[in-house]
């Protein structure tokens, strides 16, 4: 049996990524105030995973980089499934009291919103890894700024996804997509140029040392 060796970068960046990817679902229930800026607390895991994916491909390429979005479904889909499940199983009667009145309202979401969550994480990372590759043409090696550009594009459309899925005819959507877009291109350039060099030199020196 041919053993396989998985690079130390890899193996801790794709850990990370993972526990990103639930994460962005669980903390979007909370509606953040980032001064005349609102977003939902899901943005700040899912740009974490965004710019993970962004410095994967830096060190391992476009292809490792999509095989880890495709990944990425697996434990959406299982925190999904446990999540419908604890939802509706008994509440115990000695659990305190306003946990057990807010746990189903905000854990709870519709399975149109659900769909919406699944289709724009895969569209929107998918976009962001081939932007931040392509743009090693245009930009040359400068990962943090090929991290904010596709990070910002992916964002733009990531929204227009999930707020049209998720809200079309339901209310009026054109101001809450452009809210939500601002924001998310502002938070792409403060924190995905930070994490994007910071996992690319950690992975480095992660691969550099000896086994």
């Amino acid at each position: 049996m041919q053993n396989v060796s998985i690079p130390r970068s890899l193996f801790v960046l794709a850990i990370l990524y993972g526990g990103m990817v639930p994460l962005g679902g669980f903390l979007g229930a909370k509606q953040a105030s980032l001064g005349p800026l609102a977003v939902e607390a899901g943005i700040f895991p899912f740009l974490t995973l965004v710019a993970l994916s962004s410095a994967i491909a830096e060190l391992h390429g476009r292809d490792v980089a999509n095989r880890l979005v495709r990944y990425g479904f697996v434990p959406l889909i299982v925190a999904i499934g446990w999540t419908f499940l604890v939802v509706r199983l008994p509440t115990d009667p000695g659990m305190y009291e306003p946990a057990k009145e807010a746990f189903p309202i905000i854990m709870s979401q519709g399975a149109r919103l659900m769909a919406a969550g699944i289709i724009a994480y895969g569209v929107s990372v998918t976009l962001n890894i081939w932007l931040f590759d392509k743009l090693r043409n245009a930009v040359g090696r400068f990962a943090a700024l090929r991290g904010f550009i596709a990070a910002a594009l992916s964002q733009i459309v990531d929204t227009i996804i999930f707020i049209g899925i998720s809200f079309y005819g339901v209310r009026p959507i054109m101001d809450l997509m452009i809210g939500q877009a601002v924001a998310k291109v502002v938070l792409s350039a403060v924190l995905v140029p930070v994490i994007v060099v910071l996992a690319v030199r950690i992975g480095r020196q992660l691969d550099a040392r000896p086994e």
